[in-house]
């Protein structure tokens, strides 16, 4: 049994990720905001699953310090909080970049600084990144979560190789699109105005929007629960043996993406052993 923290679990992938491994017998504390506000209901019905639901915003940095103090020794941090976007990118102001990134990155970077000393002090660990397969390409109209997933892409795979030596692996999870309540949440930009002289292009966001939002409600829209199931994969495969990264997705882009990660990840080797540097890849046990 693990004792795992998952950030954002108040609804989406993180609700199901709780109660995914739950089932499996770990140990779970389920951080979100409004644990005694507005998610009093979702920490309720987490706790009489079993979970240990505690306030968490990933925003704050003396937050994430209560949370991860009240949660004990870690093995486990599945770093699921995030929000979503939905518009032009010249109509996003540099503001609400940065309340994107505070949360999508700097929430990440809050939190694993947070719980990585115990871990190298114990010489073990799993850091598991909840990222996108838009953090490997764009779309249209998710400009700033386009790239700030293409940044957490780039913070995992920095801890990787850091981290190797004391035993603790970082890994990322790619997810396509999925029907969750993370839809209902999607950021809008705060200067309208200047889709004024975008023509037709204006309006292409909500009707790209609404098309994916029916596409999600059919009866093939893929099942949010095989996101949680793939984190439990990484969770219980053998330490040392966990790929860094796993799409999850069975609409297409997940199989277009598996090439390029493979050349990446080849193209990563090629390189560190050019400057002798292949020893950091591999996970001290």
């Amino acid at each position: 049994m693990a004792n795992i923290l998952v950030t954002g679990s108040s609804k989406g992938f993180g609700f199901l990720i709780v109660k995914t491994l739950l089932k499996d017998g770990h140990r779970v504390v389920a951080g979100m905001r409004g644990v005694d506000g507005k998610n009093k209901g979702a920490a309720a019905d987490l706790k009489a699953a079993g979970a240990v639901p505690v306030e968490m915003d990933v925003t704050e940095e003396s937050s994430v310090a209560r949370a991860v103090g009240a949660a004990g020794a870690l093995d486990v941090v599945v770093n699921n909080a995030g929000v979503g976007v939905l518009g032009l990118q010249e109509t996003f102001t540099p503001e609400d970049w940065k309340k994107v990134f505070d949360i999508n990155v700097l929430g990440v970077q809050r939190v694993d600084r947070a719980v990585l000393p115990q871990m190298r002090e114990r010489r073990a660990g799993l850091l598991i990144h909840i990222s996108s397969l838009l953090g490997r390409l764009v779309i249209p109209f998710y400009g700033p979560y386009n790239a700030s997933k293409h940044a957490l892409e780039a913070l995992a795979d920095n801890y990787r190789i850091e981290l190797s030596s004391f035993g603790i692996e970082s890994v990322l999870v790619e997810p396509g699109g999925y029907g969750t309540t993370f839809m209902d949440g999607l950021m809008k930009p705060s200067d309208a105005s200047r889709s004024g002289s975008y023509g037709p292009m204006a309006d292409a966001p909500e009707q790209s929007f609404a098309a994916y939002a029916t596409r999600m409600k059919g009866p093939h829209a893929p099942n949010p629960q095989w996101v949680a199931d793939a984190v439990l994969g990484l969770v219980k495969a053998p330490r040392g043996k966990r790929p860094f990264r796993t799409t999850v997705d069975r609409l297409g882009m997940g199989a277009a993406v598996d090439p390029y990660n493979q050349a990446a990840e080849e193209l990563q080797k090629k390189v560190y052993a050019a400057f002798g540097m292949s020893e950091v890849l591999t996970l001290r046990t």
